[in-house]
């Protein structure tokens, strides 16, 4: 009957350990998600050559998206 107690409190003690940590991890996976940056830019294509920059450094002239090698506002200047 002892040995049946024990065994049964061992048992219990297992589970509950098993049980924090799963906790734990599933803690660090949700913390783990919650801090990947979402900073993905949008990539345009450059209407003179075709490579995709970041739409941020593109420039914008009659509705087309240049790279800033071909933009058409500083090849004036050129």
């Amino acid at each position: 009957m002892r040995a049946l107690f024990f065994f049964l409190l061992v048992l219990l003690l297992f589970g509950i350990i098993m049980m924090i940590s799963k906790r734990i991890e599933m803690a660090r996976r949700k913390a783990a998600r919650e801090n990947r940056p979402d900073t993905a830019e949008k990539m345009v294509p450059c209407a003179r050559c075709g490579v995709h920059v970041p739409a941020s450094s593109a420039c914008g002239h009659e509705g087309r998206a240049y790279c800033p090698d071909h933009c058409p506002d500083t090849e004036a200047s050129r």
